[in-house]
């Protein structure tokens, strides 16, 4: 009789190793949803930046479930009590906080789906495992959403200093090679304790906490904001959208059969069905790169030049300024490339635009991040820093992009 128990640690580059704690998150791993974000690519197109940036969302969903066993283990150490069911709850709702990733992650929501974000469909997932798991995810449905009594529990999950962000910025540093992004989470995580129902940190822990809101604001600018990978993803964007174009005006492209699902229907948050979450998790990076690469030889001038954009990596040439670029100089590349290829303005738009771009480290809401003095008072950190720079990481800077192409004469 073959052994029952299965081996549930596993290697990972960041934290050595993880473990897997029962049975039932070892199954949720197993499902073939899940088994879906090895094919998700964490940081989209930026391994064309970074070429060490293969990692994927299945990755980050691990860090997240380790980094939330040690929450737990800390917090009850300093007497907050953690049910066995409520632990349970947390680590599957962090374990599955992305599950509704599209490919290429954040390219997607604006694509393929409209109006539509990861968040709604990953409940949609979660709600649809809760069936097939005989409702054993109804806790970690509740705290996910929000709606579970104990805050403090919502905010490991989601809030300005989650488990999410404490894995994302050292593992998207790790596998950059961005320095700047390598926040020490372990020590932030040492430091948290639970004032009132809500998540604080510790006085001793205000550097730590400094750090780590310097450190995303750079990851921003130097990683996740980088010219080249916002092009890629613009251009990414634009792909998709003119193979909706091309066929709903009846042109035949090949392509897999749920991406086709998606570029054949006009999927929204009314009509987000059953149906409509299988096609869904059929879907990964691989059915876009594979219909990108057969694109790149269609008829449609702008089709394929988008394709050959992105699979050889001929980028579009970007500037990313303080000021908006006027509408006289898009005008004027516009035109140059309407009498260079003998293009329509229409799809000379495809190569030549613009938009904005923000950066905020720190919202100060109602997620603040609090910090808890000594003697029991709680103050939000920007008033407790002595880091000058801080309360300027709670002001949104905002820079304008354009991007065309590189036209010879």
């Amino acid at each position: 009789m073959a052994s029952q128990t299965k081996l549930k640690i596993l290697n990972d580059p960041i934290y050595g190793f993880i473990t897997i704690p029962n049975e039932r998150i070892f199954k949720i791993i197993e499902h073939p949803y899940f088994q879906r974000l090895r094919r998700i690519s964490q940081m989209g197109l930026s391994y064309l930046v970074y070429p060490g940036a293969h990692h994927t969302r299945f990755h980050h969903a691990l860090g997240c479930v380790h980094l939330m066993l040690k929450a737990v283990r800390i917090l009850r150490i300093k007497g907050v009590e953690i049910s066995e069911e409520e632990e349970e709850a947390l680590l599957i709702a962090i374990l599955m906080h992305d599950i509704g990733h599209g490919p290429f992650s954040h390219a997607m929501e604006h694509s393929l789906v409209e109006g539509v974000d990861h968040e709604t469909i990953s409940l949609l997932f979660m709600e649809q495992m809760n069936t097939e798991f005989n409702q054993s995810l109804t806790l970690a449905i509740q705290i996910f959403k929000g709606s579970y009594d104990r805050k403090f529990m919502n905010q490991l999950i989601s809030s300005q200093m989650d488990m999410d962000r404490l894995d994302y910025l050292k593992r998207d540093s790790f596998y950059t090679g961005a320095v700047e992004g390598n926040i020490n989470s372990e020590r932030l995580i040492t430091m948290l304790n639970v004032v009132n129902d809500e998540l604080v940190v510790e006085e001793k822990g205000i550097y730590s906490v400094e750090k780590f809101l310097i450190g995303r604001r750079l990851m921003y600018w130097q990683v996740y904001l980088h010219k080249t990978s916002l092009v890629a993803e613009q251009l990414l964007i634009r792909v998709l959208k003119r193979a909706k174009e091309l066929i709903g005006e009846g042109h035949q492209l090949h392509a897999s059969g749920s991406l086709l699902y998606f570029l054949q229907n006009k999927v929204e948050r009314h009509n987000f069905d059953q149906h409509t979450l299988v096609m869904f998790s059929r879907l990964d990076d691989n059915d876009v790169i594979s219909a990108m690469k057969e694109w790149m030889y269609s008829d449609d001038f702008v089709l394929s030049n988008l394709c050959e954009m992105i699979i050889n990596r001929k980028l579009l040439k970007s500037k990313i300024k303080k000021k908006r670029p006027s509408q006289e100089k898009l005008d004027q590349r516009k035109k140059a490339l309407q009498k260079k290829y003998n293009i329509s303005e229409k799809e000379a738009s495809y190569f030549v635009f613009e938009g904005e771009i923000a950066n905020l480290a720190y919202k100060r809401e109602k997620d603040n991040i609090n910090i808890l003095h000594k003697n029991g008072k709680i103050c939000d950190v920007v008033k407790v820093s002595d880091q000058f720079n801080l309360k300027a990481l709670t002001n949104t800077v905002t820079k304008y992009y354009m991007c065309y192409p590189k036209v010879k004469d």
